[in-house]
């Protein structure tokens, strides 16, 4: 009986990844790996299957011994984590087959896989399993095939602990009916949404509920009403599954902003438990929207759209989330003004503001290589202050805006971010469904952010914000407490991203000081080849000191600046004085 490892690469930080969100309430990862889990439901009846979420446990030696093949799944963040579990395989001689959205846009890049499964696994694994059987399996599978998605197994949700997570995941529709230019999902999945069946959902959701997971639920979809009618015939039947069993789980999902547009289908998404949606807005500017063909976040005649579209969705009773991007072009200097004063307005407290990226195999792509524009490959992390195109804007200019937006957003006093609390607050009138209810978990979690957030920084904005919660709405103040707990993930992690950048200024300040004294050895003679040792040493002594200062988390963010400043300095010196005998040092 063949044995498969699933293994599900770790994550870096990130503003997604809720990482220190997550103690709070006892939680490993925010979100379970659906997509592995769906493969697991296609092997058949003879395979042993086992899963490792790197983001829950290490993946061990004794998983590698146990196993004749790993199966993977990855997007483009978690190229790193990948590469590290393919060396692994590789020392261990155990053959690897990777699949997902990453290996899909970046198979030729990946080297040591043995078998590469791309597009939608439902296309591939099948004949891919197959082949293996009968020992003829090839070294890639493709297909432009869009499947039948109403013919995609039940994930298999009993091979992990679901309670070492903070949130379920499932998929009712794949693709989306608008092609943003720096968006990669129609190109992945399509531009007509395919949906599942009723049937299939309330499957999903039985069995969350017969693993006694309680809470959050995410609809993983990229636009959830890029099909109104198909969103339209699912919800009236999840409203009445969930008010049968006194609505176990609160529901979420990622919407285009013509949600506002649809008063139906609001309702009735709150009406089946859903308290909060994801949108992309990406920037208030209708003109820079045009330019990058999202359309759909503009309505030609009216003024202030994006805000009233906020407010509708918001007075239904759904909190809106919301991703924004600075970078593209048409971006004058004041959009980061902009940009801080519509969050504001709009009273948006999690608002994921990133660079723009141009990721492989979008419009934007091919546009910025033909205008040769492009300098590198994305890694897909929205924490990082990197940027792999040229932009319009001088760059420098680009990243200190971008900087202090972040700054500005989540300050570490978290000053503006409860006040957007309170605004969201104000103009949302929560359904019951959404009322959260307060078990042990939930104290455990009030008691953790009074300890780290009423005792810092945060303190007083934090302890203004739940009194004046309790005052006006105290059915509220479960999520309230959510909502402070979040803001010290976000603060946490723009605080490090921010750090990490200023990390990287900082070697390519000490490099250029580092040339000027180094030209004074020029002329050295033999005798004073220690005095550069030493020079060089106590160079490296404080960049290690800075490196410290940022948390073990992020390291890793910076060890490509630091290995590149280091064989810059004993470049240099060997251009200047000869070889000189200067040990590379680790900063693990």
């Amino acid at each position: 009986m063949p044995n498969a490892l699933l293994v599900y690469p770790e994550f870096p930080p990130s503003y997604w990844g809720y990482n220190f969100a997550l103690d709070f309430v006892g939680k490993r990862s925010s979100m379970p790996p659906l997509g592995l889990l769906t493969i697991a439901a296609m092997f058949p009846e003879e395979y042993q299957l086992k899963v490792v979420d790197m983001n829950v446990k290490p993946l061990t030696d004794a998983d590698l011994d146990w196993a004749d093949m790993v199966f993977t799944s990855t997007m483009i963040v978690q190229k790193k984590s990948l590469q590290e579990v393919v060396s692994r395989c590789n020392q261990a001689n155990v053959p690897i087959a990777a699949g997902g959205p990453h290996p899909t846009s970046f198979y030729d890049e990946i080297k040591g896989v043995d078998y590469l499964i791309l597009n939608e696994a439902e296309s591939t694994f099948p004949e891919f399993l197959d082949d293996l059987k009968k020992g003829t399996a090839k070294p890639v599978y493709r297909s432009p095939a869009k499947p039948d998605i109403t013919k995609t197994p039940l994930p298999r949700f009993d091979l992990i602990d679901v309670h070492e997570y903070g949130s379920m995941a499932l998929q009712f529709s794949r693709g989306c009916p608008f092609d943003c230019e720096f968006c990669d999902i129609t190109k992945l999945f399509g531009r007509v949404p395919r949906t599942k069946t009723n049937e299939q959902i309330l499957a999903e959701l039985n069995l969350f509920y017969d693993l006694d997971w309680r809470g959050p639920v995410f609809l993983v979809d990229d636009n959830f009403i890029g099909n109104k009618k198909e969103a339209m015939r699912l919800l009236p039947e999840v409203a009445r599954w969930q008010k049968e069993r006194n609505y176990p789980f609160y529901l979420y999902t990622e919407a285009s902003v013509n949600l506002s547009e649809m008063e139906p289908l609001m309702e009735a998404m709150v009406d089946a438990g859903f308290n909060m949606a994801f949108l992309g807005i990406e920037t208030p500017n209708p003109e820079t929207l045009l330019k990058t063909n999202k359309q759909q976040n503009t309505k030609k005649g009216t003024e202030n759209y994006l805000l009233n579209a906020v407010r509708k969705i918001q007075k239904k009773g759904l909190e809106v989330c919301a991703g924004f991007i600075l970078g593209l072009d048409g971006d004058r200097e004041d959009v980061f003004d902009t940009q801080i004063q519509f969050i504001q307005e709009a009273g948006i407290p999690l608002a994921m503001v990133g660079l723009l990226t141009a990721l492989k195999g979008t419009d934007l792509y091919g546009r910025l290589q033909r205008e040769d524009r492009l300098l590198e490959e994305s890694t897909g992390n929205n924490v990082s202050i990197d940027l792999n195109f040229e932009p319009e804007m001088d760059r420098r200019t680009l990243i200190d805006g971008y900087k202090r937006v972040l700054s500005t957003l989540y300050d570490p006093t978290l000053k503006n971010y409860f006040e957007r609390c309170l605004t969201l607050l104000t103009h949302m009138k929560p359904a019951v469904s959404a009322t959260r209810g307060v078990g042990k978990a939930e104290v455990m979690a009030l008691l953790k952010s009074i300890k780290r957030q009423l005792f810092s920084r945060q303190g007083p904005a934090y302890l203004r914000f739940l009194i004046k919660v309790l005052k006006r709405s105290p059915k509220m103040f479960p999520e309230a407490v959510r909502f402070a707990i979040m803001g010290y993930h976000f603060e946490k992690i723009t605080s490090q991203q921010i750090a990490v950048d200023n990390f990287k200024q900082y070697l390519e300040a000490e490099f250029a000081a580092f040339k000027k004294t180094a030209s004074l050895f020029a002329k050295a003679q033999s005798s004073r080849i220690g005095e550069v040792v030493t020079c060089v040493q106590e160079l490296f002594a404080r960049v290690h000191t800075q490196y410290k200062y940022i948390h073990k988390d992020f390291r890793y963010s910076v060890q490509d600046a630091l290995d590149a400043f280091q064989e810059s300095v004993k470049s240099h010196l060997d251009q200047l004085v000869g070889p000189v005998p200067i040990k590379i040092q680790s900063f693990n």
